[in-house]
């Protein structure tokens, strides 16, 4: 069973300077809650409770997050805004949080290695809290979780992009298994190709079930692109030995790292608000 989620959240946030020079880009709400608040609802609704944050310097806005606030508790008690804490205080109560930091920007590859103290030798799954997904029926990370069920491997989720972004994605190779439509077994993936090089438009997104066997991957690793440590590079290594399937999921993903994506997303959160 997939039991835990790991959450990257060291980055910088750099496309929404100034807004993240102090505060992290995972606290970013849409509407009235942090982008990473979904990210852990989603684990959550997948029967993960056990959640592990890769943190950094200026991050200490999202270990307060999910914690009680006694002071804030007390001004609203028994007043019309105290059922505005229920969803979190609802998280806090339902999952237990860890935290580790990431000392040095190494790539998403180095973050996830930096996590293994918090996942131990187990699969587990790890959401990107700036892809915002979202879905009427399971949730994007739920329906990975079935696909491991079945195949009990490394799994990464992937969405049809236009070509001529594919230097903004890992983009994935491979023929579809099991007479289904939409999913495949990996057989080569490229990080961030130029559109001329892409072996496909199938990028991946932020959504990964991964086996343990991927930390020592990792450790063996060298920097690839941008001089960062790739988990495209180490997934790689498993998709080779046919070790990894990628789904094309049902739903919809919004790019939060973007400032036209976050515009986005909120808009569509608040029709759907007003329904």
């Amino acid at each position: 069973m997939v039991k835990k989620c790991l959450f990257p959240a060291a980055g910088y946030g750099t496309r929404f300077l100034p807004a993240t020079k102090a505060t992290p880009k995972e606290m970013l709400p849409v509407l009235t809650k942090p982008l990473i608040q979904y990210g852990v609802e989603e684990a959550l609704e997948a029967d993960i409770k056990t959640m592990a944050i890769i943190t950094g310097r200026g991050k200490r806005a999202i270990e307060d997050h999910f914690d009680i606030s006694y002071e804030l508790e007390h001004q609203i008690k028994d007043t019309p805004k105290e059922h505005m804490l229920n969803e979190i205080r609802q998280l806090i109560s339902q999952c237990t949080f860890s935290y580790t930091r990431q000392v040095e920007m190494k790539g998403l590859g180095h973050a996830i290695l930096t996590g293994e103290t918090l996942i131990g030798n187990e699969p587990f799954a790890v959401i990107l809290a700036d892809d915002l997904c979202t879905n009427q029926n399971d949730s994007v990370l739920k329906q990975m979780i079935d696909v491991y069920d079945k195949y009990q491997c490394s799994i990464i989720a992937i969405e049809e992009i236009d070509i001529k972004e594919s230097d903004k994605y890992g983009v994935i190779a491979g023929k579809l298994v099991d007479g289904t439509d939409n999913t495949y077994r990996v057989s080569d993936m490229v990080e961030k190709p130029d559109p001329e090089d892409a072996p496909s438009n199938m990028a991946i997104i932020g959504r990964y079930i991964l086996t343990p066997d991927i930390f020592d991957i990792l450790r063996d690793t060298q920097p690839g692109k941008n001089d960062e440590v790739q988990i495209t590079d180490a997934l790689l290594t498993q998709a080779t030995a046919g070790k990894v399937i990628a789904y094309k999921f049902n739903g919809k993903r919004f790019d939060c790292g973007s400032v036209d994506g976050f515009v986005e997303a909120t808009n569509y959160f608040y029709q759907k608000l007003k329904g």
